[in-house]
């Protein structure tokens, strides 16, 4: 029987099984962007099961696989596959890089390895049987229920109820146990719904190093919102630093893949680099998962008009109506707008409150 952590990571490698069909097909006239924006999404959500088999928020790439591997949660086959998938993947980041059908081969049989060790066939080394004498007792890492082992853990014998109340002291103690943990959780608890809204309040106005720290405090509160990351990554996009604004988007995509802001910012992360064909598989995804974005819909329009497809543009354009992508052709990253975050039309992809 698989774990929580087992079924929670093939839920996520399952995000990606649309773009690695498409691995496996006839790609016939697709770009080799459409290709590199598969192999992305495909290792996307493979390093995002592993970050769930594992349980670690911050961990990516290689040190992720080592970990994986050091837990023997997957086994030296697989760790050199993923390890190569890996690669791949940072050199697609590189826009002159086209992936071969070497690379297609070697993304689709790691991914096809995890999926495999999900399914339950990790390949590792069962545990070795215990002998007679052992078998009447338990081992001592068993005797005390951890970590999703805990259903298997050997239930104590149970003790017979004596029939007695409790004294009042003790029921006035356990009363006050709970009144305590009640009140930590609404002094303590309320600070983690406002740990994103007070790095938002810092950005507009901007102060960036109190917003990075609200940010990153928000993450690990909140560990699967990807809100926090894609603030992150429009910061570093800001300011030039297009690795960091790419590493955070595929934390808040490994969170979401389908969440339209994240997808949205990828898509402006790439316009700003000039990567236009990328850019556009982005903003088209973003349009797909929220057709009434009207920013997603007018930086569409300013990439296809980057890519000479006037009369697309034209139409994705109109629908968004006047906006700041309304000169795209003279300046295809205009300058950021922290209002806009308020519902205003937003540049490139500027996060809507949720």
């Amino acid at each position: 029987m698989s774990s929580p952590a087992q079924r929670s990571a093939r839920a996520a490698l399952d995000a990606a099984r649309p773009a690695v069909a498409r691995l496996d097909g006839n790609r016939g006239n697709e770009s080799s962007e459409d290709l590199a924006a598969d192999l992305i999404e495909a290792w996307s959500a493979a390093e995002a099961a592993l970050r769930l088999l594992v349980g670690s928020t911050v961990l990516t790439g290689q040190p992720l696989i080592r970990e994986a591997r050091q837990r023997q949660l997957i086994n030296f086959e697989q760790a050199n596959s993923l390890a190569e998938f890996q690669a791949i993947h940072d050199r697609l980041h590189n826009t002159s890089y086209h992936a071969t059908e070497g690379d297609v081969a070697a993304a689709r049989d790691a991914y096809l390895k995890l999926d495999a060790g999900l399914s339950g066939d990790l390949g590792i080394e069962p545990p070795r049987a215990w002998s007679a004498r052992e078998s009447t007792r338990a081992p001592a890492d068993l005797q005390t229920p951890t970590g999703s082992g805990a259903a298997d853990a050997v239930v104590p014998a149970a003790v017979p109820v004596s029939g007695r109340r409790a004294p009042l002291w003790a029921i006035i103690a356990s009363a006050v146990v709970v009144i305590l943990i009640v009140a930590g959780f609404l002094v303590f608890g309320r600070h983690g719904s406002n740990s994103l809204q007070q790095g938002v309040d810092a950005y507009r106005a901007g102060q960036r190093e109190t917003a990075v720290s609200d940010f990153n405090h928000a993450v690990r509160e909140d560990p699967h919102n990807p809100l926090p990351h894609v603030y992150l990554a429009r910061m570093a996009r800001e300011v030039g630093n297009f690795p960091l604004a790419s590493q955070e988007l595929q934390l808040a995509l490994q969170d979401d893949p389908g969440n339209e802001i994240a997808l949205r910012e990828m898509g402006a992360n790439l316009l700003a680099q000039g990567n236009y064909e990328l850019a556009r598989r982005f903003y088209v995804r973003a349009v797909e998962a929220d057709p009434t974005d009207k920013s997603a819909m007018g930086y569409l329009g300013c990439t296809l008009m980057k890519l000479g497809r006037a009369s697309e543009a034209t139409n994705f354009l109109n629908r968004a109506g006047p906006g700041p992508w309304s000169n795209c052709t003279a300046a295809p990253t205009p300058p950021a707008n922290p209002n806009a975050i308020t519902g205003q039309p937003a540049p490139v992809g500027v996060p809507k409150q949720p």
